[in-house]
Order: C-alpha cells, then structure tokens, then sequence
C-alpha cells in the first residue's frame, strides 16, 4: 500500500497517511499541575478515564503545524496529566482544522480530533488565536512572548501516550525539539461546553516554541482490558 493514497470518507476523499509522521512548525506550551478533583470534575473525561488520574503535569497545547503529511494545519489540546497503572498521558480533547489530520489522527494514533475552524494572526511579538463553532467563541487568546532562546525537548517535557479508540489501545511516545522563548497567555476567553475552563488556573511554565520538529511514530497496540 503506498505511503499516500486517498480513501472514500462520506462520499468525499481525504488523504491518508500512516505513520510514522514529521512534523514543523510552531507552537505555544501551557505547562500546569492540575488537580485531581478538577480533572474528574470539569474535563469531561471518557468513561474509560473516569477514576483513573495518577497527576503528573499536565499541558495545553496551541499547534500551527506549517508542515505535514497531509499539509498545514491548526490544533489545540489538553493532556491534563498521566492516567492508568501505567502512568501513561492521553489527550483527551483536541481540535483541529484540517478533515486529513482528523482522521488520520484516529486512525493512526487513536487521538480522538474534531473538526473546527481556526485563525491564527501573527503580530511582532504576539500570536492571536481564535477557534470558533458557528457563532460561539471556543477559544480566543492573545499569547505574547519574547526574551532569550532556549531549547525545548520533550526530554525535558516527555509525552508517552496511551489513547483508547473503537476499544483499542494505541501506545505512542511522539520525540521532538526546538527553541522557545516565555510567553504569557491574555485576554483568555473559552467555552467549557467545547474545552476545559482553565482560565482560573495559573500555568507553571508557558513557552513559544518556534521553530519546531516533532516525529510521531507508529504506535504499539493493546486491547482495552489491559
């Protein structure tokens, strides 16, 4: 099967692309501690998740992927920390702005993306972000940054994934590196119907990384009783 090739999606085509997958571009991290009740609480956790939090850090992620397999995209997520016995993280909301990524993303890591529009301006020294669905903000915020550079490596912030989709575990430990500079998040307006209400919650560390590589590997696989 070729590394490309198009498949049937609701009498539509979308590209798909199986793993592995690099990536570039540019991105903010939002870096936090949250707490237990707050996660069982106000995130809106899978059933599979429900009860199963083990803390760790915890991140929310602004994404402007200007190179991909299946071309340039948006994304914003919540890793809120690590889950299971196992101690592994998982996303467990995430939007995206490009149909290519949101099935492939199912399809090839389990990472459960929705679809939604992004703009994303970019000004000297700022970033400003606005996710909508229909006529309801989901997300808006001004991120500003500057000062000294600095590497960014997901050896100093590691992700291990462990994310369930159609009953089927998918274990991926995405690798990647950059060059960030502090930045603070303003004027934060969300909507918890679409996204966690984190605006009452100080972040530990929020850093622009840009640029940015990053590989998503092919995943390893388990059943959903494990």
């Amino acid at each position: 099967m070729p590394e490309n090739h198009l498949v049937a999606n609701d009498l539509h085509f979308v590209l798909k692309s199986p793993p592995p997958w690099k990536l570039s571009g540019e991105g903010i991290i939002l870096v936090f501690k949250f707490k237990k009740d707050w996660v069982e609480n106000s995130i809106h956790l899978p059933n599979h998740l429900k009860g199963k939090f083990k803390g760790g850090l915890g991140y929310v992620m602004l994404v402007n992927y200007e190179n991909s397999p299946v071309g340039p995209y948006h994304e914003l997520l919540i890793i809120p920390g690590k889950f299971r016995k196992t101690k592994k993280q998982a996303i467990t909301k995430i939007y995206v702005d490009s149909e290519a990524s949101q099935i492939n993303g199912r399809t090839n890591w389990g990472i459960p993306k929705e679809l939604l529009p992004f703009s994303w301006i970019k000004e000297e020294g700022k970033d400003l972000i606005q996710i909508k669905s229909g006529d309801k903000t989901v997300f808006s915020a001004e991120i500003t940054h500057g000062g000294f550079t600095f590497p960014v490596t997901t050896s100093v912030l590691p992700i291990s994934l462990c994310q369930t989709w159609n009953k089927v575990k998918y274990y991926t430990k995405p690798s990647g590196f950059g060059w960030g500079k502090l930045a603070k998040i303003k004027n934060l307006e969300l909507n918890p119907e679409f996204f966690p209400d984190i605006s009452g919650i100080k972040p530990l560390l929020a850093v622009k990384v840009n640029p940015f590589k990053i590989k998503f590997p092919e995943p390893t696989y388990g059943d959903e009783f494990i």
